[in-house]
């Protein structure tokens, strides 16, 4: 599998603010030390610790959430070998099974791990029912965790009634993966304008890569994240989602994608809540 992230993105022209945060990205391997399960749906190349690290010095970022990919499954050490190399100021989301014990959920949290996220994508395996997410949610509450849920936007009108009852905050991937070229008002972006409503309801302003239909740079997909940005200020983050897995479109350049965030924030008081206070409430970064 070839690479879906470009060795040498651009440098961005905007300044991001003191302690900026990606609160999605992942990390592939390297497969000697971190090899993918046999069984496993898809193989990228190796996109490692420390070139992601080297990608956040460049675009300005100094706090990160790294999100386990399906490649590496159930076997989280990846990330938290990661995490081991900036304490505090990267936290990690977990792959984990619905019956996951307490006792693993307390060692992982001391770890820097904060939620657990489940697949409803057609490409992905799909660990749990929606019922069983909602369940374990109980548990998460324990130790201060959220839910991260990653779906298709034809199941929202499926999900969401019954993530409505998770115990804890759910973080919403994507923008709910909608295709922005359908634009605003659409059912299923109406439908997670109304999801959002609910107060346990977060959003990842993240893959306009993903849900763009004119391409570089974006407009459409802008267009979406800034409305969810103006609507719901307070319970918005923003990601890179490098290094861009399954990516169909051409390769997102990472530089572009930071840029983008004038678009999409365009006010100090927005970027700001939208890179720096509102990953510090929701994650609870100590550095």
């Amino acid at each position: 599998m070839s690479l879906t992230y470009l060795a040498e993105p651009s440098y961005p022209q905007l300044a991001l603010p003191a302690g900026a945060c990606d609160a999605h990205f992942h990390i592939f391997g390297p497969q000697s030390r971190f090899p993918y399960p046999d069984d496993v749906r898809f193989r990228p190349d190796d996109a490692p610790k420390q070139t992601m690290f080297a990608l956040h010095r460049r675009l300005g970022i100094e706090r990160g959430v790294i999100v386990q990919s399906g490649c590496h499954g159930f076997d989280n050490r990846v990330v938290a070998d990661a995490m081991a190399d900036r304490p505090g100021s990267y936290k990690g989301v977990a792959l984990l099974p619905p019956d996951v014990d307490m006792a693993t959920l307390r060692a992982m949290d001391a770890q820097g791990f904060c939620g657990v996220r489940f697949n409803f994508m057609p490409h992905l395996a799909q660990a749990a029912s929606p019922q069983q997410v909602v369940a374990l949610g109980a548990r998460l509450a324990e130790i201060g965790w959220h839910l991260q849920v990653h779906f298709a936007a034809s199941l929202i009108d499926d999900l969401i009634p019954v993530l409505r009852e998770s115990p804890v905050p759910v973080m919403i991937d994507h923008m709910g993966r909608i295709d922005a070229g359908l634009g605003l008002d659409q059912p299923a972006y109406r439908s997670l304008l109304a999801a959002m409503e609910i107060e346990k309801f977060w959003v990842k302003v993240s893959g306009s890569d993903r849900s763009t239909r004119t391409g570089p740079p974006y407009a459409d997909a802008a267009l979406m994240a800034r409305d969810l940005v103006a609507r719901f200020p307070d319970r918005v983050v923003w990601g890179t989602d490098w290094p861009h897995p399954n990516h169909q479109g051409p390769i997102p350049d990472d530089g572009a994608l930071v840029d983008l965030i004038a678009e999409i924030a365009p006010d100090a008081a927005s970027m700001d809540r939208l890179l720096v206070s509102n990953p510090q409430r929701f994650y609870r970064f100590t550095v």
